[in-house]
């Protein structure tokens, strides 16, 4: 099993960058493909990007491509979330997932392991 810590969220005004991280504690980190969504107030938790067990492959939501970057060191147990160019629509919870068996997946269901959370909000 793994436990996922989120960090990094905050205020940025429009136009800004922020660099979310997932922390993985357990000994199977490297197994998992892994995965963030983000839930607004009053609407469904949406798919953000995901990225295979090695990272070699990445998959983005198209509001974000070119924007965000997903990333992950395995020899550190961490996924990261590189957000630049930020608006005032991204404004969510983000979360980090973990799933045993699918690749890229876009449905939450799909993920095995959350984190709690990391809010982000951006300011116009």
């Amino acid at each position: 099993q793994v436990q996922l810590v989120e960090s990094g969220g905050g205020l940025v005004q429009a136009g800004g960058s922020l660099r979310l991280s997932c922390a993985a504690f357990g000994r199977t980190f490297s197994n998992y493909y892994m995965g963030w969504f983000r839930q607004a107030p009053g609407k469904e938790r949406e798919f953000v990007a995901a990225l295979t067990r090695s990272g070699l492959l990445t998959y983005y939501q198209d509001s974000v491509k070119g924007r965000f970057t997903i990333s992950r060191d395995n020899a550190k147990n961490t996924v990261y979330l590189q957000m630049s160019s930020l608006k005032p629509e991204d404004t969510a919870v983000y979360y980090c997932a973990a799933s045993a068996i699918y690749s890229g997946s876009v449905e939450p269901n799909d993920y095995d392991y959350w984190g709690q959370g990391t809010q982000v909000t951006v300011s116009s």
